[in-house]
This record gives C-alpha cells, sequence and structure tokens, in this order.
C-alpha cells in the first residue's frame, strides 16, 4: 500500500497548510482572502503534492494535485489559473508522457471551472459539497483510466484504492470545513449588524421622540402665520419655504420611526398590483425627469397581509432608488410571481450597479451607495419593513450592468 501511503501523507500536508492560511486570512476584519492570495496558497499546496509524489516509473508522478485545483477552482474561482501552473510545475519534472497527460486533462479543466463557477454559488452548502465530491470521484477516474492506458506495472488494487478513497475523503473534508467557515462568517457578520441596528434603533427613537414635539408646535405657528390676513406676500413665500423644510424633517423623523419601530401597526391584506401601480404612477414625473422606461409585469392575484402604508414606503424608497441610479436613462422592471408558498417582487435596472463591497454594506446604517447625497436611512427602512414582515431580500448587482432585488414574502 505505498500508493496510498504517500497519498495520506500528501493530505495531512494539504490540511496542515489549509490551516495555517485559514489562520492567516482570520487575521483580516472581513475575514476575506485575495484572489493573488488565494493563488499563493494553492500554488503552496500544488507543490507540496509534486513535491512529495510517488514515481512508479522516472516519467510518473501519483499524487493529490488535483484537491488544491478542485476547491480552488469551485471555491476560489481560481481554476483556470490553477489548471495552468499544474502544467507548468509538470513540465519542470521533464516533457515526457506524463506531463502531455496532464496537458489532456487539466487545460479541458481550466475551460470548465471557468463557466461552472458561477453556477456553483448559486447551489445550496449541501449541493455544493455533493458536487465537489462528485467531481473529485470523476477526475480520479480519468487519472486511473490514464494510468490503465500506460499499462503500469503497479499495484492495481494500491493504486485503485489511493485514487478512490483518499481524493474524495479530502474533498469531503475540506468542502465541509469550507461551508462550516462560510456560516460561521454569515452568522458573525450577522450579529455584528444586529448589534449596529439595535443601537441605532434605541437612539433613533429617543431623538426622534424629542424633535418630533417642538417640530409639530413650529409647523402649528407657521400655518396661523399663513392664514394671517396681515402677513404680507413677501412674508407668505418665507413662509412656505420654511412649511416645506418642516414636512421634510417631519418625513426623516417619520423614517427613523418606521426603522427604530418595525412592527406593523395596521394589518390588512394587500393588493400587491394595485399598490405597485400606484407607486409607478407616483414616480412617473421622477422617471420622466430620468429618462427611465418602468415595466411592469404584475400578476392580478398576488396578496400580502401587512402594513399597506408601510409597504408603499418600503418600494417607494426601491423604486426611486433604482430610477436615480440611471442618471443617463435606461429601463426599469418590476415583476411579480407567486406560488402556494411564497409571493415574489422583483425590481430589476439597468443602472450603475454596486461593488461586492457595497452590496455587503447595503442596508447598514448610515451607509449609502450615493456618497455624501444619501443617508443610507432610505435602505435602511426597507429592510426594517421587510424583516417586519416576514419577508426576505436578495440583491444581485454587477458595475455598469445593473441591479436586481427580489423580495420574498410569505403569501397569505
Amino acid at each position: 500500500m505505498e500508493i496510498t501511503m504517500h497519498f495520506f501523507f500528501n493530505l495531512s500536508l494539504i490540511m496542515i497548510i489549509l490551516f495555517f492560511a485559514l489562520v492567516w486570512s482570520g487575521k483580516n476584519k472581513n475575514f476575506s482572502i485575495s484572489r493573488w492570495s488565494s493563488l499563493f496558497w494553492c500554488s503552496v499546496l500544488l507543490w507540496s503534492c509534486f513535491q512529495f509524489s510517488y514515481h512508479p516509473t522516472p516519467s510518473i508522478s501519483m499524487d493529490l494535485r488535483e484537491l488544491p485545483v478542485l476547491i480552488g477552482g469551485l471555491y476560489l474561482g481560481i481554476g483556470p489559473m490553477l489548471s495552468i501552473i499544474v502544467i507548468v510545475i509538470r513540465g519542470f519534472y521533464g516533457l515526457d508522457s506524463g506531463f502531455f497527460s496532464n496537458i489532456a486533462l487539466y487545460l479541458p479543466l481550466a475551460f470548465f471551472f471557468w463557466r461552472i463557477y458561477p453556477w456553483f454559488w448559486k447551489q445550496r452548502p449541501y449541493r455544493r459539497v455533493v458536487f465537489s465530491i462528485s467531481l473529485g470521484l470523476v477526475l480520479s477516474l480519468l487519472t486511473l483510466a490514464c494510468l490503465e492506458f500506460m499499462n503500469l506495472n503497479i499495484n492495481r488494487f494500491d493504486a485503485y484504492f489511493a485514487y478512490l478513497v483518499v481524493p474524495p475523503l479530502g474533498i469531503t473534508m475540506i468542502s465541509v470545513t469550507s461551508e462550516f467557515v462560510i456560516r460561521t462568517f454569515h452568522l458573525q457578520n450577522k450579529l455584528i449588524k444586529s448589534g449596529k441596528l439595535e443601537v441605532v434603533e434605541q437612539m433613533g427613537a429617543a431623538i426622534s421622540h424629542e424633535i418630533r414635539n417642538p417640530l409639530t408646535a413650529a409647523k402649528g405657528f407657521v400655518q396661523l402665520l399663513l392664514e394671517d390676513p396681515k402677513t404680507t406676500t413677501k412674508h407668505i413665500d418665507y413662509l412656505s419655504i420654511i412649511s416645506q423644510e418642516l414636512d421634510l424633517a417631519e418625513q426623516v423623523i417619520k423614517d427613523y420611526l418606521t426603522f427604530s419601530k418595525p412592527s406593523l401597526e395596521k394589518v390588512e391584506p394587500i393588493h400587491v398590483m394595485e399598490e405597485l401601480t400606484l407607486i409607478v404612477k407616483m414616480l412617473k414625473p421622477t422617471s420622466n425627469q430620468y429618462s427611465v422606461d418602468i415595466i411592469t409585469q404584475l400578476e392580478k392575484a398576488g396578496y400580502l397581509v401587512g402594513d399597506r402604508q408601510k409597504f408603499q414606503q418600503c418600494f417607494f424608497n426601491v423604486i426611486k432608488n433604482g430610477i436615480e441610479s440611471m442618471p443617463r436613462g435606461g429601463q426599469l422592471s418590476i415583476k411579480t410571481k407567486s406560488d402556494q408558498r411564497n409571493l415574489t417582487i422583483i425590481v430589476k435596472d439597468n443602472g450603475v450597479g454596486m461593488t461586492k463591497e457595497q452590496l455587503d454594506r447595503l442596508g447598514e446604517p448610515y451607509y449609502s451607495t450615493k456618497g455624501s447625497k444619501g443617508t443610507g436611512l432610505g435602505m435602511m427602512v426597507v429592510y426594517s419593513i421587510v424583516r417586519a414582515m416576514n419577508g426576505i431580500i436578495r440583491v444581485q448587482s454587477e458595475v455598469g450592468v445593473g441591479t436586481t432585488f427580489r423580495f420574498i414574502f410569505p403569501s397569505k
């Protein structure tokens, strides 16, 4: 069982190096690892595989090189580069039959990983693990087929056991660990965000109540002065401006109260098509100003149970943001679809889009993609209302392509 012993030694080295890579990555605040760092660590893994490989003949190297390529290709998106690195490293050991076998196997893999990576991350964690293990078995079988074609004088049972047991075992350990780390990181981020939101909610509620009382009094006196027949035309103009600004301030306070108290005040059936149609009509002047066409595909039979006013406030903010993300014009689509369990509302624009960092911070207190022009309060309110209605928000965005908001509510 000489081959199997070499493979288990290879696997031990891989796990040790991955442990150090994990510790190193954990030093970053966002627990991230750049593409170049990923490439470095995977290259170290490949070098260790080649360095301690089993050589039944001078031209044949048997090791676990497919593990770093597979994990790096599926989980880190660097499969094409790693496939090329495998071929280059193997070239240093001689341009023989083994080298050309590597070319025949890993060049198609480079293209495969390039195509499969986006699809892979759309799958659920369990399916990602199963797919990784299945792909590892396929690679092992292809490698065994190449060895059979070369008709090497090796222990067949040892070779088959090594390739059909050790790589799937290693892939299972690494992929399950990766999914656990990813889930832990997401939970950690949620806890941090929840802590921030709790502080902002308490502060917002306290400040809003304190400001609203004098603001109401100021609005009352402005109204009295506007109705006074002794007030001159010039003063009426000034008072009208003051009244408009007070209304704007009251709306901001209302947003803060909605965010700090996301509970639904009035629960009633909401006809989604009617409400979204009303919101589109309200935003028609804004869409004309930005030369944005709004296209709707709304199902007539879509109903939710919630607060109608807050539902309008939520989607008013989202659709308005979508329109403002297209300063040179564009198209915004609103679509609804429902089944027995959920009702989904999709708002899609082809505006400026967002980076991954912006997506991760969307809905955080005081964070706005508009820079100094925005406060982030609008999206904070959106997330707060959707949570209160037991909904889920999923956002996809690409810079220069656009953004898609997907709201999933339990249908009633």
